[in-house]
């Protein structure tokens, strides 16, 4: 496993990863997934401040992590929302591990003390969206914080939403 710093000619092939999501699942809750342009925007804007870090596994990219805007307000800068996305086909093999722990030292390395994640959260576990995530995260050391109901609309149905947060600190 090898992790980097994204750079916006990657955006193909996260783009492929993350469509996926988009599509056939309620992780995203967009309904279409972006052009590779925007999604090469997306890189290079999250680039200006935050890190974008993806893994390869012989040179192919499996996954990829980021940092993003928590709150746009000045009070928040030590904070940061962290994403994750892994390749469908190379789920529980590590790389979600590898990727958060990387993204977390360079966090720490800018500053940054706290991470939070936002995740849709069924009620009931279904076939668009389980609560894999949220246990993932558990086991790197984020805790839940906070619940929305209802709030998230897709595939004809409602989902909630979860905030789950680790102190770097």
């Amino acid at each position: 496993m090898y992790i980097r710093s994204a750079v916006p000619e990657d955006a193909e092939r996260l783009l492929e990863i993350y469509s996926y999501y988009v599509k056939n699942t309620a992780v995203s809750f967009e309904y279409e997934a972006p052009s590779v342009g925007e999604f090469r925007s997306r890189i290079e804007k999250t680039l200006e401040k935050y890190p974008y870090l993806v893994i390869e596994d012989e040179g192919i990219i499996t996954g990829y992590a980021y940092a993003g805007v928590f709150k746009n307000r000045a009070a928040y800068d030590r904070c940061c929302e962290v994403s994750i996305y892994v390749d469908r086909e190379k789920k529980r093999r590590g790389y979600g591990k590898a990727l958060y722990g990387a993204l977390e030292k360079e966090i720490e390395s800018r500053g940054f003390t706290n991470m939070y994640a936002c995740i849709g959260s069924p009620a009931v576990e279904d076939e668009y969206l389980t609560n894999d995530s949220e246990s993932f995260h558990r086991r790197l050391g984020f805790i839940k914080v906070g619940e929305f109901h209802k709030c998230g609309y897709k595939f004809s149905r409602y989902y909630n939403m979860i905030w789950m947060e680790k102190i770097i600190l």
